[in-house]
């Protein structure tokens, strides 16, 4: 017979409360670009500040975005697609990304 699962983390997330906070832009913008400079998430920047624990380097570094059909569509338009090749499209839009970073970071210089 199998052991019962573990689900004290999963109590202990449902416990948690999540607050939102109403702040100026350029007060968001310096906490995104602290974090940012710090290898950090925002959350984890505000919990620094607040002098609570925090997450010392973000756990999967990753950019993420929500697409639509409609998205896919227009992607797939851009590079010469099926819009149903998704694992392609995906792979070219990483390649944007980079190509974005890349030029970001070479004319900040």
């Amino acid at each position: 017979m199998a052991s019962k699962p573990d689900w004290s983390k999963e109590e202990k997330a449902v416990q948690a409360v999540q607050m939102a906070f109403d702040l100026s832009n350029d007060i968001q913008r310096a906490f995104r670009v602290s974090a940012a400079m710090q290898d950090m998430t925002t959350s984890d920047m505000v919990r620094k500040v607040l002098q609570l624990p925090y997450r010392r380097g973000r756990a999967r570094p990753r950019l993420t975005i929500t697409l639509k059909d409609e998205d896919f569509e227009l992607l797939a338009r851009k590079y010469g697609l099926d819009p149903q090749d998704r694992a392609t499209i995906r792979q070219k839009v990483s390649e944007d990304l980079q190509g974005f970073a890349r030029n970001y970071l070479t004319d900040s210089e």
